[in-house]
């Protein structure tokens, strides 16, 4: 049975954890669909990242997975999460700033599995950006579930990993959970020491002014955005574009790259 939350309880648990866990959202159907797709994103990515000598055989992850056409796609589309992430940021417009599906491969140590905080900016009681953790497969200790420190979202200052390691929650679901953090959460991945990978789709969003990691309105066109809807071309930033010339500045408002209230 899907688990949504009264927003109050969402508000209280955002503001004293960090961090909360909406079970079994996404149907089974679309779960698969979800996992395919990652999977064929991560041999994408991975390809640029041998072909460029990031690495020798990638990394199992992929970074900036817009615009394919496929359930990823689909997903950012559906706005699931619309009423709790607009409530996290005070009813302001965001936009999406990472999409990375990660593959959890078994026995594999990357980047993900070192202590961090997805933003490097700290802002005390400011909610600047949220993460979200779509589990595509159930999370559970051995298969290398996300740790993450309650209420570290408040302190600026980095747990030594004795501490993170003693204080430390798992968040643990099934497969078609969805988990949100604040982005100032200190987290790490676990090691996967089954022999099935375990994936999620990972995804951040931040205020509209905040620069994302990829530039998804210029990468996927304006003929890509006039066929989405006004809350899609929000989220995907065609509304917070930075001009790039004199003649992208002086458009008529109504035109305008950088539309008003973005912050």
């Amino acid at each position: 049975m899907s688990e949504f939350m009264d927003s109050t309880l969402f508000d209280k648990k955002m503001s004293d954890d960090g961090w909360v866990i909406f079970n079994n959202v996404i149907d089974k159907e679309f779960v698969d669909r979800l996992r395919k797709d990652c999977l064929k994103w991560i041999d994408i990515c991975t390809y640029y990242q041998v072909v460029n000598k990031i690495n020798e055989v990638g990394d199992g992850t992929a970074h900036q997975a817009v615009g394919g056409q496929d359930s990823i796609d689909e997903f950012l589309d559906s706005h699931l999460f619309h009423d709790y992430l607009s409530r996290f940021f005070d009813g302001k417009p965001y936009a999406l700033n990472a999409c990375t599906p990660v593959g959890g491969f078994p026995d594999t140590n990357i980047y993900i599995h070192k202590l961090h905080r997805d933003v490097g900016s700290f802002i005390p009681g400011y909610s600047l950006r949220v993460n979200m953790l779509v589990m595509l497969d159930d999370f559970n200790l051995d298969n290398g579930a996300t740790k993450v420190m309650t209420g570290s979202h408040m302190k600026e200052e980095k747990p030594t990993d004795e501490e993170f390691d003693a204080k430390c929650d798992a968040l643990l679901a099934t497969g078609g959970s969805v988990a949100l953090f604040n982005s100032y959460l200190w987290h790490k991945g676990g090691i996967n020491i089954t022999s099935r990978n375990r994936v999620a789709l990972t995804l951040s969003f931040g205020r509209a002014f905040l620069k994302p990691q990829l530039d998804y309105a210029r990468m996927l066109g304006e003929e890509y955005g006039e066929g989405l809807t006004e809350l899609t071309r929000q989220v995907l930033g065609y509304n917070c574009r930075v001009p790039t010339s004199h003649e992208e500045w002086y458009k008529p408002v109504d035109q305008r790259l950088y539309k008003a209230g973005q912050g």
